[in-house]
């Protein structure tokens, strides 16, 4: 086995938290260069990097192949592009971009070059959206009518950090709805239109810290929710179809795992508490379903398998795209007060 030879860019809590503990274990990465302005705080982790202060200086390396950038979203595009441009594989921490064009112009342009350009979509990877998948693919809940996803939060108080300062690509819909969004379009691929409530609700919020999105296809409807000041959490998941529903309650524990430095590959990584197995439900009958266990290192092997052995890139550039353009969908929705149709049309 050849390990990957990675640029990791950022060394944020993204860069800590999301990417680190992975590239660290998997014997298939090896780190080389870290971009960081923090290098102290580097070397206990990577301690045979390279600590660089300029992306430039890591893609002069003709060692790296592959560059992970985990650092504030309106770097993204730029990074992205020029790590493309010197020939190198890239990881982009989601979302992909903040505008639909920057990732139209990185997908050309990764074709062009040959090189692969994936998404850090790790929460396809989470045990309750995993089961899900498995129900489906068992068609145990039939023809499903609605969907409805949630990611509620109590964090009453603004926080002084990037992702809650006013700007391009801040607030809670790229953040989290980043996720919510990638779950559904790659369960039922991309809706005819979408209407939302886009919003800010706590004291001195300077961006978005609520949304509400109804997405349409057909009958369907996916229904994909975040709120910042809930203090008592509803179900994750409810899922409606013409056989049975699911519904489920807590949040995969794989964040709070590597927060606490845990090892993503030992033994029980990813299992969900018993009492927070989901229910399968018809009129008749409830069943508990044991919860697949989540598993973030997926991602991080298909992106090996992908590299090294041409198998499928787990989220190509083409997903990230979609999901900044149901981004942009719900926002102009928002303010508009308007359903927005995907086909570009506009409706009475």
């Amino acid at each position: 086995m050849k390990s990957i030879k990675t640029a990791l860019v950022g060394y944020g809590f993204s860069g800590v938290t999301f990417h680190a503990p992975f590239l660290q274990a998997m014997d298939e990465f090896d780190v080389i260069k870290v971009v960081s302005s923090s290098p102290e705080k580097v070397k206990q982790d990577f301690s045979e990097a390279e600590v660089v202060p300029q992306l430039e200086d890591a893609l002069r390396d003709p060692n790296v192949e592959l560059v992970v950038i985990t650092t504030p979203n309106t770097l993204h595009y730029d990074m992205a592009k020029q790590s493309i441009l010197a020939g190198k594989h890239v990881i982009i921490e989601k979302p992909m971009v903040v505008e639909p064009v920057e990732a139209e112009e990185l997908i050309a342009l990764a074709k062009v070059h040959g090189v692969m350009l994936s998404v850090y979509q790790n929460r396809r990877w989470d045990n309750d959206f995993l089961t899900i998948k498995q129900l489906l693919a068992q068609n145990k809940l039939g023809d499903v009518m609605t969907y409805e996803a949630h990611f509620d939060r109590f964090r009453p108080q603004v926080r002084d950090r990037w992702r809650e300062r006013e700007g391009r690509g801040t607030g809670i819909l790229y953040d989290l709805g980043s996720h919510l969004i990638d779950q559904a379009l790659h369960l039922f691929g991309m809706p005819q239109f979408v209407v939302a409530d886009v919003t800010e609700q706590r004291e001195g919020a300077q961006t978005d810290d609520y949304f509400h999105i109804v997405m349409g296809y057909g009958k369907r409807r996916v229904i994909l929710h975040v709120g910042s000041i809930v203090p008592g959490q509803g179900p994750k998941f409810l899922v409606h179809g013409t056989k049975a529903s699911y519904i489920k309650y807590g949040l995969d524990g794989q964040e709070d795992a590597l927060k606490a430095g845990k090892n993503p590959l030992e033994q029980g990584w990813g299992a969900d508490r018993p009492e927070w197995y989901g229910k399968l439900l018809t009129e008749e009958t409830e069943e508990i379903i044991e919860t697949v266990p989540g598993s973030y290192s997926s991602y991080y092997q298909g992106v090996y398998e992908h590299i090294r052995g041409g198998a499928q890139n787990p989220v190509p550039g083409e997903d990230g795209l979609r999901t900044i353009q149901v981004i942009r969908a719900a926002l102009t929705s928002s303010i508009e007060k308007r359903f927005v149709y995907m086909d570009g049309e506009v409706r009475e």
